[in-house]
């Protein structure tokens, strides 16, 4: 479908759509999500949006709360982008997860919808700590790609460009992206869809700088500043987005950036 026919653009998925690490809650979110509807409408200046994602939701969770509320809103173009909540839990289930994707991107495309969505960068890379990780993003990457085989979706492959773990495209918790890296991100769906004026400079390195990263310190200071809060919710039983509703459950005009 060209671009200048998309009218109807739903974001479904956890934090990372929902945009934290690009703005606040005091001033507002953007996101990759909303960047990418910036670019949709200058090309279509009728599209509206909306965005069902919120932080902290698991695959699972993702389905049963936002795709019913998606499929209602008959988007032309949908996003999902899940299951990095369920790769950080102790008791992964691939199957499950996977499943629950492909439940996703079956039911859209069957209404019509173009799908997209896209494959995640080794967290080991980011962070030593999380190298234990690594192999569950890799498992669920390859089902990624096998469930958007099967029904049509698009997929932005982020995973194997080395810039996707440059330090300055992640913000200090190391779980959401910078402005940078949702400005990323966004450029790299737009350039899986084919949209006009995208492409492929999103891979492309940054200049050399200095990182703080990778040293011993650094990595105390993210364990006690960020992991250690981030865990001891999960054995509370709590999550960032207990209470939380999607910032935009109805089509709207996109904000101005």
């Amino acid at each position: 479908m060209p671009s200048s026919a998309y009218l109807r653009y739903v974001a479904l998925g956890d934090s990372q759509t929902e945009g934290l690490g690009d703005g606040d809650d005091v001033h507002g979110l953007r996101g990759w999500a909303d960047r990418l509807a910036e670019q949709l409408v200058r090309h279509s200046p009728g599209l509206r949006y909306a965005n069902l994602a919120v932080r902290g939701r698991r695959a699972g969770q993702v389905r049963t709360e936002q795709l019913a509320p998606a499929l209602a809103l008959r988007p032309d173009l949908a996003t999902v982008v899940a299951g990095v909540n369920d790769v950080l839990r102790p008791g992964f289930d691939l199957d499950e997860v996977a499943g629950h994707l492909e439940a996703m991107f079956a039911a859209l495309t069957a209404q019509g919808a173009t799908v997209a969505t896209l494959t995640f960068p080794d967290v080991g890379r980011i962070t030593p700590l999380a190298r234990p990780i690594g192999p569950r993003v890799r498992a669920l990457n390859e089902r990624i790609r096998e469930a958007a085989g099967r029904h049509g979706v698009v997929v932005a492959e982020t995973a194997g460009h080395p810039v996707v773990t440059d330090p300055r495209l992640w913000s200090a918790d190391r779980l959401h992206a910078s402005p940078l890296g949702h400005a990323r991100i966004a450029a790299a769906v737009a350039h899986a869809l084919g949209l006009p004026d995208s492409d492929d400079s999103w891979t492309r390195p940054l200049p050399a700088g200095p990182s703080a990263r990778g040293t011993v310190a650094a990595e105390l200071r993210w364990a006690g500043s960020f992991l250690g809060p981030w865990l001891l919710r999960r054995l509370r039983g709590h999550s960032s987005g207990d209470g939380r509703g999607p910032k935009r459950p109805t089509l709207l005009p996109p904000a101005p950036a």
